[in-house]
């Protein structure tokens, strides 16, 4: 994994766009010396994305398995509504 500054980022995007996408690269992008973001390929994302939803639907389905029902108010008051 390559690690480079958001300045090296803004001189060079294409080129690492392109090795991202070819090479199947990963970069790390730093500001002020800390990790911020991170260019990644499409196919790494999309995987994250899917076990993102697979954990989801585990936690739905484990909630729906529960006793008992959630007040309106409550669901309300939680989601900032």
């Amino acid at each position: 994994m390559t690690t480079v500054t958001a300045s090296e980022v803004r001189a060079h995007l294409s080129d690492m766009l392109a090795k991202v996408a070819r090479q199947g690269s990963r970069v790390v992008v730093t500001r002020g010396g800390k990790k911020f973001a991170a260019l990644v390929p499409l196919d790494d994302l999309e995987f994250l994305e899917s076990l993102e939803d697979r954990l989801d639907i585990e936690d739905a389905k484990k909630a729906l398995k529960e006793p008992g029902s959630v007040p309106w108010e409550k669901v309300k008051a939680d989601l900032g509504l």
